[in-house]
């Protein structure tokens, strides 16, 4: 009996007891379906919710002002990077301020004489004096200027046909004292191995060819044809300054013949 007085009167507390009798609980947090609850609850849909929020905050603050073309809005131009047309014209003024500062180039003196058989006799003798320009090549001599000397010199003849001759001074600062030559099949290619040459355009050499457009190089005396089969020719040139002579004999206009030529290059006092 005295089992059963204890157990109704602990029954009859535990019925009496609410959950606002417990601190920090109250009967709105909780609910009569605890599953509901749980699945309100479920941890990995949260995080999922959180990440995907972040993600759109993250790409808000990445994208900015800027609206939906911003994408084909083009990069800025760093300083010193410009187009090719800025880079081309740049160039253009750069060698047109250089032009302007070369001094102008007196034209030569020139001279023929009827001595041809007297000439060719005495340069065959000479080592390298006597050579043959092929058809469609252009020989070109390289004249440095020497302190010793204030002019250059030159006399030239051909057997039997005519040919092509003109005379150029590159501005750039002489390296070597050696005469040098070179012979090149087309302008084109002359152009390719001696980028300070400036060579000679295949234009109509009866009414003389012009030299390509070079920054440091000058023209004294445009490629004409020359009837050297028939008479001497010769001259000199008084030195303009430091650089080198391009002395050129074009047989680029003729198809079929080969020209024998002697020539001979000196300096004077």
């Amino acid at each position: 009996m005295e089992r059963l007085e204890a157990t109704s009167e602990l029954q009859s507390r535990l019925s009496s007891l609410s959950f606002s009798s417990f601190p920090g609980i109250t009967s709105n947090q909780c609910d009569d379906r605890p599953q509901d609850r749980l699945q309100n609850t479920d941890l990995s849909q949260s995080c999922v919710q959180s990440k995907i929020q972040a993600d759109m905050e993250e790409t808000k603050e990445d994208s900015g002002p800027y609206t939906e073309g911003d994408e084909e809005v083009p990069a800025e131009v760093a300083p010193g990077e410009g187009s090719e047309e800025s880079n081309s014209s740049g160039s253009c003024q750069l060698s047109a301020e250089m032009k302007a500062q070369m001094p102008p180039l007196n034209p030569p003196s020139t001279w023929t004489s009827a001595a041809l058989k007297e000439l060719k006799a005495k340069l065959r003798t000479e080592e390298d004096s006597m050579v043959t320009v092929y058809r469609g090549d252009i020989m070109t001599v390289h004249v440095p200027t020497v302190p010793e000397a204030k002019k250059v010199c030159w006399e030239f003849a051909t057997d039997g046909y005519d040919i092509g001759f003109g005379i150029y001074f590159d501005w750039t600062p002489v390296t070597s004292r050696s005469i040098t030559v070179h012979i090149s099949e087309s302008s084109d290619d002359e152009e390719e191995e001696e980028e300070l040459e400036g060579p000679v355009s295949n234009g109509d050499i009866e009414k003389g060819s012009k030299s390509r457009s070079n920054s440091s190089l000058g023209e004294i005396l445009p490629v004409y044809r020359q009837d050297s089969h028939l008479s001497v020719h010769g001259g000199s040139h008084d030195f303009p300054g430091e650089g080198t002579y391009l002395l050129k004999f074009d047989n680029s206009y003729s198809l079929w013949r080969n020209k024998t030529l002697y020539y001979r290059v000196y300096y004077s006092a």
